[in-house]
């Protein structure tokens, strides 16, 4: 296990810079999750963390070694790729131990580190299968049995879960969190997916267009986003925006609406007021912050989704699922103020 440190990275492809100095540390035994949408730079600084992709400028840093110009092969990292990659002529037991081919260790050894790795990953019983007799999920397995064999430094997942179906890949997010607490290697983990993300990681790492735009806990990215970015990537559905105007009582809304708000060290700025559809309440306990109309719903069985037309857009909430309000319903939804985020409506920072 160990340490991982990015420092001031940049990659650029001829005159075009794709990452803009990553600056990332990451604890011994961490679960760390990049997540953003396509194009944003985690698969290229994965890949460049495994030796896949050239360094452009700055620095990755494994343990107390500079990486930089080290092969994969000797940077004491695994990679489980997206699409397997394991041998479709040879057992389960022979995919895992191609790990081991250019160990030294003894066959003894190899033997018992092969049946250690398949006793974690509850694969002991397949190990004669081949990977045509397997299911996708078990197939994922042998190929972290691959990269775990080796006992690396560091794992690299990139995208692993994608091709699996929602039930395989609800089960492995449980089998590979379970897998970290009982080893606990360092963990980079890819994904475009905000499910993933949030359930997985002791951190997340969110990146736009080749910049992180905020590093921190499930908790801290959900309920403090740092930008309106983060706030409305983070979470299904995403947080609703209304347009409005700082000033000293609060915020006026371009409904005509005052909404009371903690946010009143500035006057006459333009801001987005973010509140999350779980915050919002179809009850009298909180401020009213918008009326309209439903248009559509979503039942989701304990829950249901509500959209709502209103005078400052499209605004989504969540209704009890036994009794949600019927479309065409004229409803009014209120929210504690604590709830409420507000946004600079020019450069989506989060204000204070």
């Amino acid at each position: 296990m160990a340490n991982l440190s990015l420092r001031a990275l940049t990659k650029a492809y001829a005159q075009t810079e794709v990452l803009h100095g990553i600056n990332l540390d990451v604890e011994d035994g961490e679960f760390i999750v990049f997540v953003g949408p396509s194009g944003c730079g985690k698969s290229t600084t994965l890949r460049m963390i495994a030796g896949l992709e050239e360094v452009t400028s700055g620095e990755v840093v494994i343990g107390d070694r500079v990486v930089n110009h080290l092969e994969p092969k000797e940077r004491d990292i695994a990679m489980v790729f997206q699409n397997y990659a394991i041998y479709p002529h040879m057992s389960v037991k022979k995919n895992i131990a191609f790990g081991l081919r250019s160990s030294k260790m003894s066959k003894q050894d190899k033997e018992t580190r092969i049946d250690e790795v398949a006793g974690i990953l509850d694969m002991t019983h397949l190990l004669d299968r081949k990977p045509a007799q397997l299911s996708g999920g078990q197939r994922q397995r042998v190929a972290i049995g691959r990269a775990m064999v080796r006992d690396p430094a560091v794992f690299l997942f990139d995208e692993p879960l994608s091709n699996l179906d929602a039930q395989l890949r609800t089960q492995m997010r449980l089998e590979i969190k379970k897998l970290h607490q009982r080893v606990g290697n360092t963990i980079i983990f890819v994904t475009h997916d905000q499910v993933e993300a949030m359930t997985m990681a002791d951190r997340i790492v969110i990146m736009k267009d080749g910049h992180i735009q905020q590093v921190g806990t499930p908790s801290e990215v959900y309920h403090s986003p740092a930008n309106a970015f983060v706030a409305q990537f983070i979470g299904a559905p995403s947080m609703n925006m209304l347009p409005g105007r700082l000033n000293g009582a609060g915020v006026r809304l371009e409904s005509g609406l005052q909404v009371v708000t903690t946010h009143v060290s500035a006057t006459n700025q333009d801001v987005l007021l973010g509140v999350r559809p779980d915050d919002l309440t179809l009850d009298q306990s909180g401020q009213m912050l918008v009326t309209g109309q439903v248009t559509v719903r979503e039942p989701l069985g304990a829950e249901t989704l509500i959209y709502v037309a209103t005078e400052s857009g499209e605004v989504i909430a969540k209704a009890d699922g036994r009794s949600p309000p019927d479309v065409g319903t004229h409803v009014r939804l209120s929210a504690d103020p604590a709830n409420v985020h507000l946004f600079d409506a020019d450069n989506g920072a989060a204000l204070a």
